[in-house]
């Protein structure tokens, strides 16, 4: 059982308490799921999550939800704690909250009422399309373009390692509008997935494996009104979405480093070696002491940020970009300590820790790679100390 101490931490509230119990009992009655048909997967956990009432929390209350607006906290612990049972169920949750973030966000009445109740209610499956080819750490490197036409935007351009990619009901697309040079030049749109001129043109296969695609637009008409926020606006709607959900990230790493944590300790208690549990050897005792202190560190850098926001910060840039650097980094480190402790089995197909290893590898890439958000956090500390905001 991993350790549940940190609830009591002043971060949350009772509510907070009470959503950590159920999921828990829920995840343990409903998952691991079977992975063996990968979309299918994917589609059943949607459902799955929306009858459980886990994806309230990803649409404002006016639409379904079960918070006014988002709730950072909420959604670090249904990430944690999905990760730590099954790394796709939270893949499923955490892009049914970022592929409609930008909605919810800055989405128009209209918008919200077509997307949201569905997503929440697991009948429609969103998708988030910002990355290319030679454009994914650097937004302001689009080439994707977005030429408005009449009453209508023609999209022209190619998008690649979008989740969600091929089983998708929409995609939130960010293409250049060309207001201003690169950022500021950028709008986002969204974009059914049956549109004429969207086609998905390649699945990809990655190590720990989830419906990804690369997606082409060729002519793709999108009526006006599918236009998010105002044109010129795309940069400010993905960071305002990504300050949301990039601490989210780190508490599926965070997830992903509990589990792992739990084995290792399971492992070390269990195992003899030389006539004693291998938990008696202090090489042992000192590897599980430095994986302990680095999920707890993770802990507190993740859910400092969740509070902050939901407590009324306008940005949390670099509190998102700190939990998310240090949390991923951190549980790829526990992962292999935990690897370690198990030695040959550790590296056998469908032991825990094995699919762990796979599992964390990409965190540490998407929504900003780690030397993305050293330099941000970098940034934001000279502009700190020159007297900035």
């Amino acid at each position: 059982m991993a350790d549940r101490s940190f609830l009591d931490w002043p971060f949350f509230d009772d509510g907070h308490r009470a959503l950590a119990a159920g999921l828990e009992e829920w995840a343990r009655a409903v998952l691991p799921a079977d992975h063996a048909d990968i979309d299918a997967a994917c589609r059943r956990l949607v459902a799955a999550l929306a009858d459980g009432g886990w994806l309230d929390y990803v649409v404002p209350a006016a639409y379904g939800g079960a918070h006014p607006a988002l709730d950072v906290r909420s959604l670090c612990l249904i990430r944690e704690i999905l990760a730590r049972h099954d790394g796709l169920a939270d893949f499923a949750f955490a892009m049914q909250g970022l592929a409609s973030g930008p909605i919810s966000l800055f989405g128009t009445p209209q918008q919200k009422d077509a997307v949201l109740p569905a997503v929440r209610g697991g009948t429609r499956i969103a998708a988030f399309a910002l990355s290319e080819a030679e454009a994914g750490s650097d937004v302001a490197a689009l080439a994707t373009t977005a030429r408005r036409d009449g009453d209508s935007f023609v999209i022209d351009g190619g998008k690649t390692w979008i989740s969600n990619g091929g089983i998708a009901d929409h995609y939130v697309v960010f293409a250049r509008t060309a207001e201003a040079p690169g950022a500021k030049g950028l709008s986002a749109f969204l974009v059914d997935a049956d549109t004429a001129g969207l086609d998905v043109v390649e699945r990809i296969a990655v190590i720990a494996p989830h419906p990804l695609a690369t997606l082409r637009f060729e002519g793709c008409r999108v009526p006006a009104d599918r236009l998010i926020g105002k044109p010129g606006e795309g940069f400010k709607i993905a960071m305002a979405t990504l300050d949301v959900f990039r601490s989210t990230v780190g508490a599926a790493a965070l997830g992903f480093a509990r589990r792992a944590l739990d084995e290792a300790l399971d492992r070390a208690a269990t195992r003899q070696l030389f006539g004693r549990p291998m938990a008696a050897l202090q090489m042992t005792q000192a590897r599980l002491a430095d994986m302990a202190t680095a999920v707890d560190a993770s802990a507190l850098l993740v859910y400092r940020a969740a509070w902050a926001r939901d407590n009324g910060a306008e940005r949390i840039t670099r509190e998102a970009s700190m939990a998310k650097m240090f949390a991923t980094e951190a549980a790829q480190q526990v992962i292999d300590s935990a690897v370690q402790i198990f030695g040959g089995l550790g590296i056998v197909s469908g032991v825990k820790v094995e699919e762990l290893y796979r599992e964390i590898r990409a965190l540490r890439i998407y929504e900003g790679a780690t030397e993305v958000q050293k330099i941000v956090i970098a940034r934001q500390a000279l502009d700190a100390a020159r007297g900035g905001t």
